[in-house]
């Protein structure tokens, strides 16, 4: 019997029972004045392998995807354009700076390092198909939707805040990138960068669209799957990746509204929700689930 589908409920009462016992390590992002409404004790898992699910906690929960949704504008423009030329506008290096950092970008001659940092996300969000920002995040949703029958929604109540409060750092990354010519439009880049990270959903859309990475289908090529489980085994969880590779073994992505996603290739996907951050951005009980389940189960792709 594979990996996940040995869990039973006491295994997974035991992980939830340690993500808790590490809540209060975290702290609710405050850079977003509606992301820091979340309740920092939220925690939420749907675990989603061959026929079975498993599903605890707060999932009623609907969260913005944030930077968890970074795997998914790569594999979209995989899918429409080809690795060949995706791969010419970002790269797939990991960094050891923070997410939002300028100076990498500076470093890189404005050559976003991978995907899964802002510098790279806005990147691509200037490549995505539509004419205006509202077009482009349209026709992905209804893409992810279809793809892996999710029903993610733009949070316009967030959207509002995040541009309200728009982050000076994304701000610089954006214009530095348009500088050195690795942007068609630097407001629409921006605005579709922004409307795609308040796409909003449940552990279950979250871990639905896992799966889709995860394990073979008739509607994705093999080989765009295979590269962005790379990277995000490599890069998606910014400078504590290679930490997390050794530790869990498996691809994830965080995003600072509390999301988390894992892909156990070949199996399923696991999908958490715990606002309650680290300093580097990552959500510490969702991370804690995660480690604690792979190392129970034996998840690791290393074996």
């Amino acid at each position: 019997m594979k990996g996940l589908t040995r869990l039973t409920n006491t295994e997974l009462l035991v992980c939830i029972q340690q993500a808790n016992s590490q809540i209060d390590q975290g702290k609710v992002s405050d850079r977003i004045p509606q992301l820091a409404l979340a309740d920092p004790r939220s925690f939420a898992v749907h675990i989603c392998c061959e026929s079975k699910h498993y599903s605890q906690g707060d999932t009623d929960c609907v969260f913005p995807l944030m930077s968890a949704i970074k795997p998914f504008s790569l594999l979209y423009l995989l899918e429409h354009l080809g690795a060949e030329t995706v791969l010419q506008w970002v790269g797939v290096e990991p960094s050891d700076a923070p997410f939002n950092s300028l100076q990498q970008l500076i470093a890189d001659g404005g050559h976003p390092r991978n995907s899964m940092i802002n510098s790279g996300a806005i990147a691509l969000a200037d490549k995505l198909p539509g004419n205006s920002g509202n077009d482009r995040t349209q026709l992905f949703c209804q893409w992810l939707n279809q793809l892996a029958g999710c029903q993610l929604k733009l949070d316009e109540v967030m959207l509002a805040s995040v541009r309200s409060s728009r982050s000076p750092a994304n701000q610089a990354i954006a214009n530095y990138l348009d500088e050195t010519e690795h942007l068609n439009n630097l407001e629409t880049a921006l605005d579709t960068y922004e409307q795609i990270c308040c796409l909003s959903g449940t552990v279950e859309d979250l871990v639905l669209l896992g799966k889709v990475l995860a394990c073979e289908n008739g509607f994705l090529e093999s080989q765009h799957r295979r590269i962005v489980n790379a990277v995000m085994l490599t890069c998606g969880l910014y400078e504590a990746s290679a930490k997390f590779a050794v530790k869990i073994g498996l691809p994830m992505k965080s995003g600072i509204g509390g999301g988390l996603l894992a892909t156990v290739p070949g199996e399923g996907a696991i999908a958490c929700y715990s606002p309650a951050l680290d300093s580097i951005g990552n959500p510490v009980a969702a991370i804690a689930f995660i480690e604690t389940l792979s190392q129970k189960l034996e998840l690791s792709i290393f074996g």
